[in-house]
């Protein structure tokens, strides 16, 4: 399927991206890698050029664009090679932001978003606990009303931005006997600084090194009640709704950087030589990379064909959920065989192969396991 949504305006976007993103984020990704953490000026940088927020209205710092611009922001990220930047990135603009966007009060929203434009305030969102990730009815951290405030305890943790965050957005329950539960289930913002709100550490992943993934603490943390975004016990509805673009920013984001993680390999099966020829040139491998090939191109299709659905502000809770799950396989396996393609150079951390196929593991999990989606469908089917 051709890609029909995109327009000059987002060719122009995507020019001036590329260009940034070659000259300031790219030659930098083995140093914040290594440091485990992308320095705050380059989210202000990002902000100076327009590069964040671009879909809020004018008065909130952006231009009211459409998603076709995030869908441009995720192929040049990917592009780029810049996984972790990406990661942090992508939960601050296209899932985070719009929660505020669509609960917050004018004053809300005029109070934090500017900011988020400008890349002044990075922000997190803590919904998985020890105890609770995919199913968010099962959380336990608390917010107890107290007069003007509501006193927060409990404990997030494999939360993306949670160590650098100046705000988070955070699922609580205001009422732990409601039935259903998800009915006790609010969202308030904490700010950086909050007297109770304690960053405990930023936890060692697998991969997407240069995002900053942390454990968060909330002892007695003490929050003004107008810090509620909507309606308390009103916070489950919201999260499920925004969970859909977050699924399919995701499988876009898998199925973008396993085009990449192919193109990488081919080109390295083309000057490798093993017993004589190019180690594309042996037809094991040359079927398997034509099997890689036709299976991303497959995905591909059906996964811009749910970003036209998106932008036309379809339902596409099932094929999201679908999209997400397959993509995210697809690209552990593409991963697997490219490393194998790769021979030892594919286990070599100096090889992008390598720290690729580490990057990719993270797709099957975050916003919501393989075997959450499948669950999700077969509801949906009426299984």
């Amino acid at each position: 399927m051709a890609v029909q949504f995109f327009r000059e305006e987002h060719e122009i976007f995507r020019r001036s991206l590329r260009s940034f993103l070659e000259k300031e984020v790219k030659p930098h990704q083995d140093e914040w890698r290594k440091n485990r953490q992308v320095p705050r000026e380059i989210w202000r940088k990002m902000g100076e050029q327009g590069f964040i927020g671009y879909w809020l209205d004018e008065k909130y710092g952006g231009v009211g664009a459409d998603f076709a611009y995030s869908v441009v922001l995720i192929e040049e990220l990917s592009r780029a090679g810049v996984r972790g930047f990406a990661a942090g990135l992508g939960v601050h603009n296209d899932i985070v932001m719009p929660y505020i966007e669509m609960l917050g009060t004018e004053e809300q929203k005029m109070r934090w978003l500017p900011k988020c434009c400008t890349g002044e305030c990075i922000l997190a969102i803590g919904m998985t606990e020890p105890g609770a990730g995919s199913d968010l009815q099962a959380i336990r951290t608390t917010a107890v009303r107290d007069g003007d405030n509501y006193v927060i305890n409990g404990q997030k943790t494999f939360i993306t931005n949670g160590y650098y965050c100046d705000l988070i957005v955070l699922a609580v329950k205001t009422d732990t006997k409601a039935q259903p539960p998800y009915k006790g289930v609010s969202l308030i913002v904490v700010e950086n600084g909050t007297p109770g709100f304690i960053k405990s550490r930023k936890l060692e992943k697998m991969g997407l090194h240069s995002s900053d993934t942390a454990e968060l603490f909330f002892e007695d943390c003490r929050v003004p009640a107008s810090n509620l975004l909507g309606r308390e016990g009103d916070g489950f509805v919201p999260m499920m709704r925004n969970l859909q673009q977050e699924r399919l920013v995701s499988a876009l984001g898998s199925i973008l950087n396993t085009e990449r993680m192919l193109e990488i390999t081919i080109e390295y099966c083309k000057t490798r030589t093993v017993f004589g020829k190019p180690i594309s040139r042996h037809q094991h491998n040359a079927f398997k990379i034509v099997e890689m090939a036709t299976e991303i191109e497959m995905a591909r299709d059906f996964t811009y064909h749910l970003v036209q659905d998106h932008l036309d502000k379809k339902d596409i809770t099932k094929k999201v959920s679908m999209c997400k799950w397959y993509n995210a396989e697809l690209s552990n396996r593409v991963a697997y065989h490219c490393v194998q393609l790769h021979g030892g150079y594919g286990y070599m951390d100096e090889y992008q192969i390598c720290r690729d196929a580490l990057d990719m593991r993270m797709g099957s999990i975050a916003a919501g396991t393989t075997e959450v989606m499948k669950m999700i469908i077969a509801r949906l089917m009426g299984l």
